[in-house]
């Protein structure tokens, strides 16, 4: 791995998002963990988990997706909520623990739609149209056969879907976090909308991409409404999906152009891109050479955080230094390394990934076993 002088590295320096004073320019991804109670309450293996990243040195810390209401947002058995009481109970624990150990911790609401396959509360799914996604189910988090066709949302199911999102958001703030960050990336309901193939409404919903965004800045402005104007409000964005890795805006630049300020205008304080491969630089650049998250930038006015591939220092220090995003996210490199900012201010070497890290955080005990076994192998 190419390595850049830690002592000076862009990434290291500290950052501002609104409200928000962070210690430096890192922060942990969004991932999948299905590790909570069967009834979404987090365990005391999560808070843990969080913890250790911010034990690590990460400025930031953002969750995996936590589902927003008890009707159809739950996308995983397992997956965590923030719904009830209990739900804010247990994620204060979370929330307190990586206050202690220095970092900002942001939580992700995410509504599966579609691209639901584990979900207690409602049988059945929902989506912007009647439209049976691509591929099939993933096993991973439990999931198997094709994907079922959805019912297409009625008015009062986005009606609901938008106070769903500003009551788990309260709820978000109850339990401590300092933020929260709208999901509307990876194929789930918010970029459903945002799909031109999975979204064939003829409503205000649906056609063009001012319409496609308008459920996503709908629950933008609705969740800056119920917060009040010094919340901090990420919004996650992506082209491709966890069923279509390859999928882009049919408009390119001039989509995203449309999306960005269309968020930023709804009053989100930061856009999130995922990357849409481990060579963020080759995936991230449009047409005409701009890269997506520099567009974000320049449309939109917000800090911007890039994902994908940011363990690479040289990467790294690229997307800083080009005025290519304000923030970066990690997702594997973060799983292999909980203390990767504490390495890079030393200059130690990185641990490679191991794909068993990925198992469910039911398994966390045997993935830490995993990595300590290779840092003790001086890997």
């Amino acid at each position: 791995m190419t390595t850049v002088d830690s002592a000076v590295h862009p990434a290291l320096a500290p950052a501002r998002i609104a409200r928000l004073s962070l210690r430096n320019r890192l922060a942990v991804a969004p991932m999948t963990r299905v590790s909570a109670a069967p009834d979404g309450t987090p365990t005391r293996q999560m808070a843990e988990y969080y913890a250790a990243f911010a034990r690590g040195g990460f400025g930031l810390v953002i969750t995996e997706g936590t589902y927003t209401d008890d009707r159809y947002s739950q996308g995983y058995l397992n997956q965590p909520g923030i719904v009830t009481d209990g739900h804010v109970t247990a994620w204060r624990q979370v929330t307190e623990q990586v206050h202690a150990a220095g970092a900002r911790i942001v939580q992700q609401l995410m509504h599966a739609g579609a691209l639901s396959q584990g979900n207690p509360y409602r049988p059945g799914t929902i989506g912007p149209s009647a439209v049976r996604p691509l591929r099939a189910m993933m096993p991973e988090y439990g999931g198997s056969g094709p994907w079922p066709v959805p019912r297409a949302m009625t008015t009062a199911d986005i009606h609901e879907t938008v106070a769903g999102f500003a009551a788990a958001a309260g709820h978000s703030l109850r339990a401590g976090f300092d933020g929260v960050e709208i999901h509307a990336a990876n194929g789930y309901l918010l970029d459903q909308f945002l799909t031109d193939y999975t979204n064939r409404r003829t409503d205000e919903y649906g056609g063009a991409p001012i319409h496609r965004v308008r459920l996503t800045a709908e629950v933008v402005a609705t969740v800056r409404a119920a917060l009040g104007p010094d919340a901090v409000i990420g919004v996650r964005l992506s082209q491709g999906k966890v069923n279509d890795l390859t999928y882009r805006w049919p408009g390119g630049a001039g989509d995203a152009e449309v999306i960005f300020g269309a968020l930023a205008e709804a009053g989100a304080s930061y856009l999130h891109i995922a990357s849409e491969g481990r060579s963020w630089i080759d995936s991230a650049t449009l047409d005409g050479g701009i890269t997506i998250t520099a567009l974000a930038r320049k449309v939109s006015g917000l800090p911007v955080i890039a994902n994908g591939g940011m363990h690479d220092p040289a990467q790294a220090a690229e997307v800083l230094e080009g005025g290519h995003a304000d923030l970066l996210s990690l997702g594997h490199g973060a799983l292999a390394n909980p203390d990767l900012p504490r390495r890079l201010e030393t200059g130690a070497a990185l641990a490679e990934f191991d794909r068993r890290l990925l198992e469910p955080m039911a398994t966390l005990d045997n993935a830490e076993r995993h990595r300590r076994e290779r840092a003790s192998a001086g890997s």
